[in-house]
């Protein structure tokens, strides 16, 4: 049976020293099969800054944690998921923005 797989990994950001989050998403075909269609989420972006950072620095290394499975409940448009996080990233730079005392005017300017 098709299982997707989440793989989720971590290691400290280069600006802030907080964790980074990187994750992909791969599909098996049955358990001894090997992964297929391997896909990056997003970017990584560091939790406490949200620096983007796309592999962990020297001598720091990258903690995988252990790959999360589910069923496919049916079909997926590949493009969703990282369009979902690109769009929940450039949310939270527009927050960030307004919590730097910039306001929304400069973010307004800066649009233009």
């Amino acid at each position: 049976m098709k299982k997707h797989y989440l793989h989720l990994s971590a290691y400290p950001c280069d600006a802030c020293a907080g964790p980074v989050i990187a994750a992909s998403t791969a599909v098996r075909e049955s358990e001894i099969s090997k992964e297929t269609d391997i896909r990056t989420v997003g970017i990584p972006v560091c939790l406490s800054c949200g620096h983007r950072q796309d592999h962990a620095s020297e001598p720091a290394r990258a903690r995988h944690l252990l790959p999360i499975a589910w069923e496919a409940v049916g079909a997926t448009d590949p493009r969703l998921p990282t369009g979902a996080f690109v769009e929940a990233l450039n949310r939270a730079e527009l927050h960030r923005a307004l919590v730097a005392n910039d306001g929304p005017g400069e973010i307004v300017r800066s649009l233009r």
